[in-house]
C-alpha cells in the first residue's frame, strides 16, 4: 500500500468559526510493505486517525494518490460508523457487505461475531441501547472476524471488561505475529515498540519522523517529554 502526498482538508462547523478550513493530513506519504507492522505516533488531533481512515478508504484525500495495491483492508476503530438505529445483528451484515461481501457471506458471520463479542441475545437489540463497553465489543468482534491482507488498527486495545480485554489482546497479538501487513495507532508505546517494526511520527498533519521502532519512539518521547517540561 502506498499513499503519495496526500493532504485532507475538513470544514469547521462550530460556533466559533464555521467554514474554516482546517488540513488534517499535509502531504502525507507513506509506503506499508506486505506484512509489515507499521506503528503510528503523535499527538491528539495529529492526523493519525485520518491517515488510517484514507488507507481504507473511508475518507478521500482532497490531493495525492492513494494506491492500495489491491490489498484488503479491515478498519478497526472504537469509533466504527455503526448505524446507531439498526441491531447488532445487522450492523454485522451491513459491514460485511461494505467490506465486498455477498448478502449471504456477511450473514454466515453472524454466530462467530456472536461467540467472540459474547453480546447474545443483545445482537438482536438496536445499537443505541448498547453501553460503550458492548459497543466496543461489536466493533472489534465484528472487523477481527475478517481476514484482511491489511489490518488497521486504532487504539483498540481497551475494549470491553478486563476478560474481554484479555482475549481481544491475545488475538491481537497473534496478528502482530502473522503474515499479515498491519498499521497500528496507539498511544501504548511500550505495545508498539513490542509489537512494531517501523514507526512514523505524525505532527500537525506532517510526517515529522520515520524510522526504527526503538529508535523513533525514543526520539518521541524525548520531544513530548520536553513539551511538557515547557509547559
Amino acid at each position: 500500500m502506498r499513499l503519495a502526498g496526500v493532504s485532507v482538508v475538513y470544514t469547521e462547523t462550530g460556533l466559533d468559526s464555521p467554514g474554516a478550513r482546517v488540513a488534517a493530513l499535509r502531504d502525507v506519504s507513506v509506503r506499508v510493505a506486505r506484512g509489515e507492522k507499521l506503528g503510528v505516533v503523535g499527538a491528539n488531533g495529529a492526523g493519525k486517525s485520518t491517515l488510517l481512515r484514507v488507507m481504507a478508504g473511508v475518507v478521500k484525500p482532497d490531493a495525492g494518490q492513494v494506491d492500495d495495491g489491491g490489498l484488503s483492508c479491515a478498519f478497526l476503530s472504537l469509533q466504527a460508523g455503526f448505524d446507531n438505529e439498526l441491531s447488532g445483528e445487522r450492523n454485522i451484515v451491513m459491514h460485511g457487505m461494505l467490506t465486498g461481501l455477498t448478502r449471504k457471506e456477511a450473514q454466515a458471520r453472524i454466530p462467530a461475531v456472536a461467540e467472540m463479542s459474547g453480546l447474545g441475545d443483545a445482537l438482536a437489540r438496536r445499537v443505541s441501547t448498547y453501553s460503550t463497553g458492548m459497543r466496543g465489543r461489536l466493533c472489534f468482534s465484528t472487523a477481527i472476524d475478517l481476514d484482511p491482507e491489511v489490518l488497521l488498527l486504532d487504539e483498540i486495545f481497551s475494549v470491553g471488561d478486563i476478560e474481554f480485554r484479555e482475549k481481544s489482546e491475545r488475538i491481537m497479538l497473534e496478528r502482530f505475529q502473522g503474515d499479515k501487513a498491519v498499521v497500528f495507532v496507539s498511544h501504548n508505546l511500550k505495545m508498539m515498540e513490542r509489537v512494531c517494526g517501523r514507526v512514523i511520527w505524525l505532527d500537525n498533519g506532517r510526517v515529522r519522523a520515520a524510522g526504527a521502532a526503538r529508535d523513533l519512539i525514543a526520539q518521541y518521547r524525548k520531544a513530548s517529554s520536553q513539551t511538557a517540561d515547557g509547559a
